[in-house]
């Protein structure tokens, strides 16, 4: 199979992604207020990550004014979005659903983890995304520990432009266990 492109600057009227290889201040502390610690990886690992080409960090701009990121990898023949989030104060004017049908339009194939439905923010984002044409793959699925001693946590996996089935589910799960987590 074809290796997903990496991704450059892509313009969407007055929103860009921007690739970039060091961590900004700004994505920092968006990246720290949007993930508790156990859902993101410690920032010298993440920066290390980004040095080595495997990680793709794009800042999400409008107007140049900085409104959110995406860390993701282009896998086998998807593009897993590990990180999403748009600036809290910039949500709600159709940001995040430009941003992801960007990305799909380029790409065709898009995975994400997201938390289960035990929190009205965690239904919102579900709703979201399947809003946006994504489905949940029918399996357990769960992202090992970031940090050495933490336990893993159950997530849902979503696809956009795949068809969910289970033998579909273990190669991508698989596929993010070896190149995201390294296992």
């Amino acid at each position: 199979m074809e290796n997903v492109p990496r991704i450059s600057v892509y313009l969407w009227g007055m929103l860009s992604f921007q690739p970039k290889n060091i961590i900004s201040p700004e994505v920092i502390e968006l990246y720290e207020a949007a993930f508790p610690e156990a859902e993101r990886r410690p920032l010298p690992a993440q920066q290390r990550l980004l040095r080595e080409g495997a990680l793709q960090l794009l800042e999400i701009r409008e107007a140049g004014h900085f409104v959110g990121f995406i860390f993701c990898w282009a896998l086998t023949d998807f593009t897993f979005i590990e990180h999403f989030a748009i600036d809290p104060v910039k949500r709600g004017r159709g940001t995040g659903t430009k941003v992801i049908t960007l990305l799909f339009e380029k790409y065709g194939r898009l995975v994400l983890e997201t938390e289960p439905p035990r929190t009205i923010d965690a239904q919102r984002r579900i709703r979201f995304y399947e809003a946006l044409g994504f489905g949940a793959f029918p399996a357990l699925y769960l992202q090992p520990a970031y940090r050495a001693g933490g336990a893993p946590l159950t997530l849902i996996l979503m696809q956009k432009g795949m068809f969910l089935q289970e033998h579909t589910f273990t190669k991508v799960s698989n596929e993010i266990y070896r190149e995201v987590y390294g296992l």
